[in-house]
């Protein structure tokens, strides 16, 4: 099954050389380890253009969809075999990163 996890952060900072360090080791565990799927980081939120077209109109907006102290820094998309794998890879990943983890689940097809 394919996770989600999100990076979430408070600070419009990039990862520090250390969290660098730390996160190229993380990623590749997941390589290695046949975790990897796909993975990145994100621009700060005010780079951020939100799309409406929802009423056939197109509505432009610059910024995030949602003001909010923290905001989805980064992700990993991952293949496990079940949530309790999942969580334990967040967790290192969180330690990693310096950064909170949430994991979601994807919708089976």
């Amino acid at each position: 099954m394919q996770y989600l996890l999100s990076v979430i952060h408070d600070q419009a900072t990039l990862a520090d050389p250390d969290e660098e360090a730390a996160i190229d080791v993380f990623n590749e565990r997941l390589q290695t380890e046949g975790y990897w799927v796909f993975a990145g980081g994100l621009a700060a939120p005010d780079t951020a253009t939100v799309i409406d077209n929802r009423g056939g109109e197109g509505m432009v907006t610059d910024g995030p969809f949602l003001e909010s102290k923290e905001y989805l820094a980064g992700f990993w998309v991952i293949e496990a075999a079940d949530l309790d794998m999942a969580l334990e890879l967040a967790a290192a990943g969180s330690k990693a990163c310096n950064r909170k983890v949430e994991v979601r689940p994807f919708l089976e097809p």
